[in-house]
Order: C-alpha cells, then structure tokens, then sequence
C-alpha cells in the first residue's frame, strides 16, 4: 500500500496555483520580478499533508485488508477446483460460477474504496493547498515578486529558470513554521516492500 511520493499530485485531480490565483495587474512602473514555484511538490512535502495522509492511509487500512482476503479466497477456491479431480461437470460449473461472482464482487468493492481514498484525498490536498498558497502569496509580495509561475503545471511556460528564483524551498520551510505541524517520524523499512513512504495510490494497491 506505501509507493514512492510522487506527488507532484497529478493524483489530487490537477489542482495547480491556478485555482487559488486571483487577477491582479502590477502597476506598468513596477520591473518585472519572477519566481518560480514547484505548488503540488510543495503542497505535498508539508508536514501537515504527510501527516494528514499517513491519518487517511490509516482510516482506509482495514479496507485494504478486506479487499486482501477477498482476492485470497478468491485465489484459494481457483486452485482447489483446478486440482479437484473428482468433481462432475455439473459440480464444477457450480464452483466456477461461484468464483466468478465472488470476482466480480470484489472488482466493484475495489472500485468503490479507490473512488472514496481519491475523492478523500482531493479534499485533503485542496484544503492543504489553500493554506499553502497564502503563505506563497504573502511571501511573494515581502520578497517583491510581481509574477509567480507554477513549474508544476503539465502545460507550464517554464522552461528555464536558475535556481535563485525558485521558492519553492523557503514557502515549504514558512508553511512547516506557520502551521506548527512537527516533521513525520522517519519511515520504517520492511525487508519485503522496501522504505514506506506516502503515496498516490488507492487502498487496493499493494
């Protein structure tokens, strides 16, 4: 259930600055002063996202588990009609009969939890968003930044930028500091499936 985070979160439904930015013009004699900002990468490496999502990997735990020993049984039943040998014809197109139900019941649950973890975790990265971009904004005007381009946008006009201009580092470290949220505790690694990390995945995943 743990994947890398990737999450410049294409996972969240595209939520990008542009959904938070408001027009504004700067005045004609004001020089021109850009930043650039990586806004999902940064939404999603804020101590209050991780923790809020480790909170959401828990909640949707035991559903996981369910959908788990619904696969197994369905995997369990499959071999021992594969090597029943003494079954008629009749009895074993009963049994598969049953396995395919017992299938297609599991792919509509599994349709099911992924639909509620993503439609969970939209709101959580929108809620999270919102605050972040405030502290964005507030930043850019302190720092006298008259236009911020987000170089997390899929069709972005950022094609170059040096380094200097990139805040996404210091918004990051002023949101961590402003909402108070201590840093998460280092993540166990479990001989089996690697480091966990937070994820873009539905509880289905394993």
């Amino acid at each position: 259930m743990k994947r890398s985070l990737v999450i410049a979160l294409t996972l969240a439904s595209g939520l990008t600055l542009s959904a938070f930015a408001q027009s504004t013009t700067a005045p004609a004699a004001v020089p021109a002063k850009v930043a650039v900002i990586a806004f999902q990468a940064a939404v999603a490496q804020t101590n209050e996202f991780q923790r809020n999502y480790a909170d959401l990997e828990k909640k949707y735990e035991p559903k996981r588990q369910q959908l788990k020993a619904q696969s197994d049984e369905i995997d369990s039943l499959t071999k021992q009609l594969q090597a029943s040998a003494t079954l008629s014809d009749t009895q074993r197109a009963s049994q598969a009969a049953a396995i395919d139900t017992k299938k297609k019941q599991l792919q509509r649950d599994a349709e099911d939890a992924q639909n509620d973890f993503q439609q969970d975790m939209q709101e959580m990265f929108k809620g999270v968003a919102a605050k972040v971009y405030e502290v964005m904004t507030s930043y850019a005007k302190d720092q006298g930044y008259t236009l911020v381009l987000d170089a997390s946008e899929q069709e972005n006009p950022v094609l170059y930028a040096v380094e200097s201009v990139n805040i996404t580092r210091p918004v990051l470290e002023a949101y961590n500091q402003k909402s108070g949220v201590p840093a998460p505790a280092a993540p166990e690694s479990h001989p089996a499936t690697g480091a966990a990390h937070p994820a873009t995945h539905s509880p289905t995943a394993h």
